[in-house]
């Protein structure tokens, strides 16, 4: 069964991942069509085409190296601008690229297609074909935070205890299970037992897991009436919080720190229990923040690649451990996705809702590296668009003659070397991924 999970959790996000770069694809089809450009192909992957079928003017397929997409369009590249050709005037290997660009980019171009191609598209055109891939992306992380939030909620502490300690401990001792030699704490001595779910504490409803924590820690040393429920039935008791040492929290959850990194603490009430998590549906309100959030940290990252595929080799080839917070594979992101599927331990609620989380990431990311503003990336594109139009608006400002569309082959050789790079990047990743993994779950 745990194996049938971990193939299920895999396929969940490889399925996931196929139609995020799909739509990813339709972001920068539909404009173009829009626009009257001859989008010739719309393909899914790379290599030999697996299937496909032609629909007026534009081939749909499949390739058989599911690592990507992308949408052809008829003159990518301008003609030569020293004489309207497809031809270099210089000799050489950049200018043969150029060339051999230049034949590609207009050999699919045919009668009637001259204002069809997409050079000659006004700059504002361009960039909303160039960003309409990373715009769908965007939009998916969108929805898929919104289903997280709103459809599947975040995980609250409930009035539900998950855990009842049998002994008194003081902070940083571990939780001893003999009770015949300790001091029981206030919880189990009250009777309490994982499972029940407090209803009052000292004569006043309890709604929620930190007021009851709060009411707790201010009444230590007092014998304080609760109610709880178990199987269906509300029992009655007593409870006197003991007075100890315990962490303290700041605004954002977690506990503070001195100055030398150790744990502030404070002598408050305690009784010994720890709530169970339910999974608490959020408002629309909530969606936005949250992918404000998940933006920030996701460029972050991206702007630290380098640095972190750096530490991701050393890794690979030494004894050093993985980062937990660097980039992965999609290798990576499979296992990971498996090893969610297959925790039987957890709800499945909260597997799901992981799975549905690591979509969000992906497609935020897929966005943000796209952006980069080099070629062959839709950043690369969009920075030409850009170009050409401050070129145009000098030109025009001077009154010199208009300098016409920038010739992307210009770019070619760092084309090439990003696209070289990334490749290399990849096949890096995926190998520390198979020989030394993240380990996200201990």
């Amino acid at each position: 069964m745990t194996v049938l999970l971990f193939v299920g959790g895999v396929l969940f996000v490889a399925l996931g991942i196929a139609v995020s770069i799909a739509l990813h694809e339709v972001g920068h089809l539909l404009p173009a069509k829009l626009f009257k450009v001859r989008v010739t192909r719309y393909m899914i992957g790379f290599g030999p085409t697996v299937i496909s079928r032609k629909k007026g003017e534009t081939e749909y397929g499949i390739k058989a190296l599911p690592i990507g997409g992308y949408v052809q369009m008829i003159g990518m590249y301008p003609p030569n601008p020293e004489d309207g050709s497809l031809r270099s005037s210089s000799t050489g290997m950049f200018q043969n690229l150029a060339r051999q660009a230049r034949q590609a980019s207009s050999e699919e171009v045919g009668p009637g297609d001259e204002n069809r191609v997409f050079y000659r598209l006004p700059v504002w055109k361009k960039m909303i074909i160039m960003l309409g891939g990373p715009a769908m992306n965007t939009v998916l992380g969108i929805l898929f935070t919104a289903i997280l939030l709103m459809g599947f909620g975040t995980p609250q502490a409930s009035t539900t205890l998950s855990t009842v300690s049998a002994c008194q401990t003081t902070q940083g001792q571990e939780n001893s299970t003999d009770t015949s030699n300790c001091t029981p704490a206030p919880a189990a001595a009250a009777g309490l037992r994982p499972g029940d779910t407090i209803v009052s504490y000292d004569g006043r409803t309890v709604t929620d897991w930190s007021t009851l924590t709060e009411w707790i820690r201010q009444s230590a040393g007092r014998s304080v009436p609760l109610v709880y429920e178990r199987g269906g039935q509300r029992i009655s008791t007593t409870i006197t919080p003991v007075l100890t040492a315990r962490p303290v929290y700041g605004a954002d959850g977690q506990p503070r720190r001195d100055a030398a990194g150790n744990s502030v603490t404070q002598k408050v009430g305690f009784v010994g229990v720890g709530p169970q998590q339910a999974f608490v549906p959020q408002g629309p309100e909530t969606v936005l923040p949250a992918v404000g959030t998940q933006i920030s940290q996701v460029s972050h990252v991206v702007l630290d690649l380098p640095a972190k595929v750096v530490g991701v080799a050393k890794a690979a080839f030494s004894s050093a451990p993985r980062d937990p917070n660097g980039p992965i594979s999609v290798v990576g992101v499979g296992r990971v996705a498996g090893e969610v599927s297959a925790m039987e331990s957890v709800p499945l609620k909260a597997r799901l809702a992981t799975l549905v989380g690591i979509l969000a990431g992906l497609n935020f990311a897929l966005a943000i590296f796209n952006l980069i503003p080099l070629p062959p990336l839709d950043g690369g594109h969009v920075a030409g668009a850009v170009y050409e139009a401050v070129r145009r608006s000098i030109a025009k400002l001077f009154r010199r003659k208009d300098p016409g569309p920038f010739d992307l082959t210009k770019l070619l050789p760092v084309t090439y070397g990003v696209a070289g790079l990334l490749l290399l990047m990849s096949v890096l990743l995926m190998y520390a991924d198979i020989v030394k993994p993240v380990n996200l779950f201990g």
